[in-house]
């Protein structure tokens, strides 16, 4: 099964994907019997009451439980694929990480045609923001004056995350709906103007020297092209290296 899913589908590194692949492998298989199977009864009908071997109609159904049976075969699957598998999986993905699991909250913010960033800084508090503040330097509205807001770093189409450790999205949108998608970690979600929509997860294998993009699902206007961004996974010690080199946002907006 693992090397079906290899071979169609983008590879899987989030710790819930496994499930996600598995669940929709399932439906297809279900989904493709069904189809050959109704496909069969059909031509199977229309050779067995032809009219040609049946000139005279009959106007009593067919004494044949086996269509019964096979509809609550199917009616048991179906139960087991929603009650056994796509609900446990959908309550483990809305649950989110406890704060004493010290996830990693990042706020992603789409607009036409790009992802910002905003990570909290080393107090993990977000800075406050507004829409006075916005500017070409600081798109996000991050308040200068907040003192929450004095360690906050702010990116450009770029997300980084730290291997093994659970990752809390924070989406939202400026102007229309975007689709944020990470194929590789199985995420997929609207970041919706006037809404903030948590989504998470948990990367289980770093970049390297791969490019993994940050995708919009969603036609978001004519420049929807080139709504792209990259995002990275690194060891605790790299990601570490790499927020320590970012710039503070207040830092860049004073400069």
């Amino acid at each position: 099964m693992k090397e079906f899913l290899d071979h169609w589908m983008p590879p899987n590194y989030s710790a819930h994907g496994g499930q996600l692949d598995d669940l929709s492998l399932y439906v297809h298989w279900l989904m493709a019997i069904l189809f050959v199977g109704w496909g069969l009864l059909f031509v199977f009908m229309l050779m067995r009451f032809r009219r040609s071997k049946h000139p005279t109609a009959v106007y009593h159904g067919t004494k044949s439980h086996v269509s019964k049976y096979a509809e609550i075969g199917v009616f048991v699957i179906e139960c087991v694929l929603l009650f056994g598998i796509s609900i446990p999986a959908w309550s483990r993905w809305t649950t989110r990480p406890k704060a004493a699991a010290n996830p990693l909250e990042v706020r992603v913010v789409g607009e036409q045609f790009a992802w910002n960033v905003h990570y909290p800084g080393p107090d993990k508090i977000f800075g406050k923001t507004s829409v006075e503040h916005v500017t070409s330097s600081n798109p996000l509205g991050i308040d200068p004056t907040d003192p929450h807001a004095k360690d906050d770093i702010a990116t450009l189409n770029q997300l980084n995350m730290e291997l093994n450790r659970d990752v809390v999205v924070r989406l939202s949108a400026k102007d229309v709906i975007h689709s944020f998608f990470l194929p590789n970690m199985r995420v997929k979600q609207d970041a919706i103007p006037g809404m903030e929509v948590p989504v998470h997860f948990r990367p289980l294998k770093t970049t390297g020297n791969e490019t993994w993009e940050i995708a919009c699902a969603q036609l978001c206007g004519l420049g929807h092209y080139r709504m792209k961004g990259q995002y990275r996974v690194d060891t605790k010690a790299d990601f570490d290296k790499w927020m320590a080199q970012q710039t503070p946002v207040v830092a860049s907006i004073s400069q």
